[in-house]
């Protein structure tokens, strides 16, 4: 499945909803589900700036695509990001670079977000984009 697939497949299940109840338990159940970062990468280093909660990201490269593990110490953080590594993993760096976000705005995520949390939204994938530019 290439990215735009990614993206618009999490639009669809996001569109399945009707409340955002559902939707936060949709993004909840996506944070149980992330790959896990190995504790050895749960340093400062890892420690996305910005976000109100603890969220740790790692990337590496296989095989010329990016790989990301995260972890948060908050439910919906942890959902968020797991949403981010979802579209993100198995994507060369300069897809990841080049790719836009807008499929955030179309399941209407930043707006259901507090400011904070919003803040920390942009700050995840501050971080993944520039793990793709270092690694371009």
């Amino acid at each position: 499945m290439d990215i735009a697939e990614k993206k618009q497949a999490l639009i669809s299940d996001f569109a399945l909803f009707e409340d955002w109840e559902g939707k936060y338990e949709y993004l909840i159940d996506l944070g149980k589900n992330l790959p896990i970062i190995d504790s050895a990468h749960k340093t400062e280093d890892k420690l996305v700036k910005g976000c109100q909660s603890r969220v740790w990201l790692h990337g590496e490269m296989k095989n010329g695509l990016v790989e990301f593990t995260a972890d948060s110490d908050a439910i919906i953080t942890k959902g968020i990001i797991a949403l981010l590594v979802q579209v993100f993993n198995g994507e060369t760096p300069q897809t990841i670079f080049s790719t836009g976000t807008e499929f955030i705005d179309s399941i209407g995520l930043k707006e259901h977000l507090s400011p904070t949390r919003s803040n920390g939204l942009v700050s995840m994938i501050k971080q993944m984009k520039t793990f793709a530019l270092n690694n371009c």
